[in-house]
């Protein structure tokens, strides 16, 4: 892979995934300090909280020899009105990278428009292209298979609000051939670019992506079940609405009877226990979670490795 930028699902091939995966499977086997980024440094800029973006990054680095500096808004001149483009300019002359969690999807691609180094998406409006990746490998391990080729046998059901983890978990899906089926209310569904996006992938690789409104019927026989916050940061004023209208897209022990017998449940995290998905199955023994939210790191530590491990953009 060519060094270059990672804001979507979108900008790696089936092949490039592929290897991700198994430089990520490979640093989790064997967990030891490396110097594959000695002397490199990423900067992580903050519009938005982070737990596991945030310490995943900053750990990877740390365990591969490099540096992680912590950017909020308010340390940068951003919050004096220097512009996205100057930052970046001067970022460019200090970093190896850049990783930045967002809240407009557009940000990230000024910023990667105007930097010399490679920009990762951390999470945006639109994408959060690195959970998918960490998705992806807490499913091979949960099914014990060995390339995200092998998962084409399975079916991965999303349930919820069509946002950014439905809409790069589609484009992931359609990417890698895979059978993928978002249940959401209506109004509430993956863009309509994306549905676009992820049907022309998909004449390609023969991958069954779908969106569908009954949670019942995107569930059934399904071999993961994935769910997501309802309510997404930004949109707390539309907190009591959507749980009126999420209500029957809850993945509770009713909805899991409908999946297949040896289904697993994924959750970005963070969970609104009693909301999106019930404490009895998020705490459940088909739940991989904190699984799937420790594979972040050891997906960070190749992400990083494969984007700042060659030269500038500009090179």
């Amino acid at each position: 892979m060519n060094p270059k930028d990672f804001l979507s699902m979108a900008d790696l091939s089936a092949a490039e995934i592929t290897d991700i995966l198994a430089i990520a499977k490979r640093l989790k086997a064997r967990r030891v300090p490396s110097r594959a980024l000695l002397g490199k440094s990423l900067g992580m800029i903050f519009q938005k909280p982070s737990t596991r973006t945030a310490v995943s990054f900053a750990v990877a680095m740390y365990e591969m020899g490099g540096l992680a500096l912590t950017l909020s808004e308010q340390q940068l001149q951003l919050k004096r009105g220097e512009t996205l483009a100057d930052t970046a300019r001067t970022l460019s002359r200090y970093l190896a990278g850049i990783m930045i969690r967002a809240h407009r999807h557009e940000d990230v691609e000024i910023l990667a428009r105007y930097a010399d180094v490679p920009v990762i998406n951390g999470l945006t409006d639109k994408e959060h292209p690195c959970q998918v990746l960490a998705d992806l490998l807490t499913v091979m391990e949960a099914f014990r298979v060995k390339s995200p080729a092998d998962l084409k046998k399975f079916h991965i059901a999303y349930v919820g609000d069509g946002n950014n983890m439905a809409q790069s978990w589609m484009l992931g899906a359609a990417i890698l051939g895979l059978h993928f089926t978002a249940a959401c209310p209506r109004g509430y569904e993956p863009d309509k670019d994306f549905q676009i996006q992820a049907l022309r992938l998909s004449k390609r690789s023969g991958a069954r992506v779908a969106v569908v409104e009954d949670p019942r019927e995107a569930v059934a026989g399904a071999h993961v079940v994935y769910t997501d916050v309802w309510t997404s940061m930004g949109q707390e004023e539309e907190a009591e609405k959507r749980r009126d209208i999420f209500r029957k897209f809850q993945v509770n022990e009713s909805l899991m009877e409908m999946a297949h017998p040896k289904a697993i449940v994924l959750h970005c995290l963070p969970a609104h226990r009693e909301e999106e998905i019930t404490a009895s199955v998020l705490e459940g023994p088909q739940s991989v979670v904190f699984q799937q939210a420790e594979n972040r790191l050891h997906v960070q530590k190749a992400v990083l490795q494969k984007f700042l491990g060659g030269r500038s953009k500009s090179s």
